[in-house]
């Protein structure tokens, strides 16, 4: 029997250079499609949403239905875990995340075995998802990053970060003990994602802007260093994607230190520093999020510079953020023709 060749995307992501990148984009399963919103406006508010592994698993299928992307990525959202480790959250319509009193470093720690656990909705999701996804077609978890994730429970809002980078300096045992127990407790859930079904994980860094060297290696490049190391304690053996998004130059420092199998770049990245990356191994992005909205000559032309740049190296196709919320769903059908040439996934 010929066995069928691995999922586009693994293949990219073990450092093959194939004939067209596979491409899957952040956030694809979200408000700019209308079906999600369709559905979003049948739960009682965003958190039961993501518990509900019936619902997430049709938000996850949505855009694969209708774009030929390569990969799906799980519906769900980097502050389950807060809430997992008895922190309460909750979102606020237009106005995003709210969090209540953040426990002490030592409760929250004693809430890591059992926030597992409760994220077993998210393993659910992942299960239904793998067992109605073609084979040709990979399945991603994911995770928020610590220092991302830690910033919000320190601020219980999406903030400016600068409250939590100036406790960092002066309470540093505080920040270091969140991290810690953020470590291991997301080492855990991507485990768990893995156990479900998973093919590749995602470590989402969405607040790695703006930190001087020292800082940045303290909050993220170590901290990420820690999670695949005990992902593999853990005997976890999938590939995993780092995303520090806003770290400039220091990206290059990341790509060497941090651990992770691949690295997402964000927009701000250039031609020779995705190929500096890439002569070690595969990348992800960075097509503007705001070009994807525009359409255009403009978004073709941009696609195939990076398509240029990096399609002789291993390479995934995505965008440097996610898609915004009034992209139009055309122009994402057009970034996709543009880029597999309309084979199809898997192709």
């Amino acid at each position: 029997m010929i066995q069928a060749p691995a999922p586009r995307l693994l293949r990219s992501l073990s450092g093959e250079t194939l004939d067209r990148p596979p491409i899957w984009f952040m956030r694809q399963a979200g408000r700019f499609l209308p079906e999600y919103r369709a559905l979003r406006a049948k739960a009682p508010d965003f958190m039961a949403f993501c518990k509900n592994p019936e619902m997430a698993a049709e938000v996850t299928l949505q855009p694969l239905r209708r774009f030929a992307f390569d990969a799906a990525i799980v519906f769900a959202d980097i502050l389950l875990i807060p809430e997992a480790l008895g922190q309460k959250v909750w979102f606020e319509a237009g106005e995003g995340p709210r969090l209540g009193e953040l426990p002490a470093n030592e409760r929250l720690a004693e809430q890591i075995e059992a926030s597992t656990g409760r994220l077993a909705y998210v393993g659910e999701t992942l299960q239904r998802v793998r067992a109605q996804l073609e084979p040709g077609r990979a399945l991603i978890g994911f995770a928020g990053g610590p220092w991302t994730v830690g910033t919000y429970m320190l601020e219980g809002r999406s903030s400016d970060r600068s409250g939590p980078r100036s406790l960092a300096y002066s309470d540093p045992e505080r920040i270091d003990g969140l991290m810690d127990v953020l470590v291991e407790a997301t080492a855990r859930y991507l485990a768990m994602q893995a156990a479900a079904g998973a093919q590749a994980l995602k470590i989402f860094e969405s607040w790695a802007e703006q930190l001087p060297e020292p800082l940045f290696d303290r909050v993220v490049v170590k901290p990420h260093a820690r999670i695949v190391k005990r992902l593999r304690e853990l005997g976890v053996t999938l590939p995993v994607i780092g995303f520090p998004r806003g770290a400039g130059a220091l990206v290059d420092v990341y790509a060497q230190a941090a651990g992770t199998d691949a690295v997402a770049l964000d927009v701000q990245a250039s031609a020779e520093q995705g190929r500096r990356i890439q002569a070690s191994k595969p990348i992800q992005g960075a097509l503007d999020p705001l070009l994807l909205r525009a359409g255009g000559p403009e978004l073709e032309r941009r696609i195939d510079e990076m398509l240029q740049a990096w399609g002789g190296g291993p390479y995934v196709f995505n965008l440097g953020h996610g898609i915004l919320p009034d992209t139009p769903v055309e122009h994402v059908q057009r970034a996709v023709d543009r880029v597999t040439g309309a084979s199809g996934p898997g192709a």
